[in-house]
């Protein structure tokens, strides 16, 4: 028969974003448990993204992703200079490659000013060649706030926030069902050592499962679960010597922000995400996806040569919205009031930036949760 524990918070799911809302809520004088399906923490989203700092310029104005990337990444420069994270501000090039495509870039930095992005700026095509002598276009935006982190280091600093503040961390430990009972949160954990759970506040951190741990809890409204859609993007890296000391990036397509030039904190290049609309996990890369990579990079580095992209990773981004509703949708963050349980906090969506806004999204959750 399993063991039962009496808790205050269980956090489910170990992504940089759970960890980020564990962290908050045991820096505040919660009791603190996150549950992590998988044999480590940070494996599955977190650790299958491009690692950019994002400024804030797409996201519609007021939405959670606009006002909680802006407010996440002040957060996140201003941490990661506290706790000598890895990370820099490189900037980064929206590259326009046509007159029409300008337009786009104008509308653009209208959004990101009026999301408080105040430090984009327009430059031309001879200003672009200056600049990165080896991308072309017709103008660029210019991002001097958009970075580049080592999430991997930045999740450690919040495992080591967390333990130091009493809260606790365990692995393989998935959430087979759970019920609203007298008040709190029943929850049956599976794993090597199988384990139910009473908590007064469960937070729905899970990512890509989050849509599975609600649907698993006896009682609640099926119809605060909004749609479930799965975007996968594949990443190709780059033989050679990366072409921009910035990141470059095309003007955004359906789903995603197109294929674009990142980089790591060694230089070195990759191009990616694409988008893949799926409906199972799966991370296999397919090599002959890169035929529609070397069309949409050569759109601003012409001299990217044949044969010089190899099969990198892939990650899968979940979201409320699918292609047939232009593939965006906004991050949703339920409180007791939307879940209808006053212990129940739920996620779903939390795509690109939420790496960028995951110190702002703990702070949101801690809000919710008093």
């Amino acid at each position: 028969m399993a063991e039962e524990l009496d808790l205050d918070c269980v956090i489910v799911g170990g992504g940089v974003v759970g960890l980020a809302v564990a962290r908050e809520l045991a820096m505040n004088g919660r009791e603190v448990v996150l549950l992590e399906a998988e044999p480590m923490t940070g494996s599955v989203t977190s650790a299958r993204n491009s690692e950019v700092i994002h400024a804030g310029l797409y996201y519609a104005t007021g939405s959670l992703k606009a006002k909680l990337c802006v407010a996440g990444k002040h957060r996140l420069y201003e941490y990661c200079r506290e706790r000598n994270i890895p990370h820099r501000a490189c900037g980064k090039l929206v590259v326009a490659s046509s007159e029409q495509e300008l337009r786009y870039l104008e509308k653009l930095s209208s959004q990101a000013e009026a999301n408080g992005v105040e430090d984009c700026y327009l430059i031309d095509a001879v200003e672009l060649s200056v600049r990165e002598p080896q991308i072309r276009g017709f103008a660029a935006l210019v991002s001097p706030s958009t970075g580049i982190i080592d999430s991997h280091s930045l999740m450690q600093a919040y495992i080591t926030d967390i333990e130091a503040n009493g809260g606790a961390i365990v692995c393989n430990s998935p959430v087979i069902e759970g019920e609203f009972a007298e008040g709190k949160i029943r929850l049956s954990v599976g794993g090597r050592d199988p384990v139910v759970i009473q908590a007064r506040l469960v937070v729905n951190a899970a990512g890509l499962n989050a849509w599975t741990v609600s649907e698993r809890l006896l009682g609640l409204n099926v119809n605060t679960i909004p749609s479930r859609h799965y975007a996968k993007g594949c990443y190709f890296a780059l033989t050679g010597r990366a072409p921009a000391k910035q990141l470059i990036y095309p003007v955004p397509e359906p789903g995603g922000l197109g294929v674009h030039l990142t980089l790591d904190l060694a230089g070195q290049a990759r191009f990616g995400p694409d988008v893949e609309w799926v409906d199972a996990i799966d991370y296999d890369v397919d090599a002959s996806r890169a035929q529609g990579f070397y069309s949409a990079i050569r759109r601003y580095w012409p001299d990217l040569a044949d044969g010089a992209l190899q099969p990198a990773y892939s990650g899968i981004r979940p979201k409320i919205a699918g292609p047939d509703a232009g593939g965006g949708g906004d991050f949703v963050i339920q409180g007791p009031e939307q879940t209808g349980h006053p212990g129940y906090v739920a996620l779903y969506g939390i795509e690109s930036p939420g790496l960028t806004a995951s110190l702002a999204i703990g702070q949101k959750v801690a809000r919710l949760a008093k």
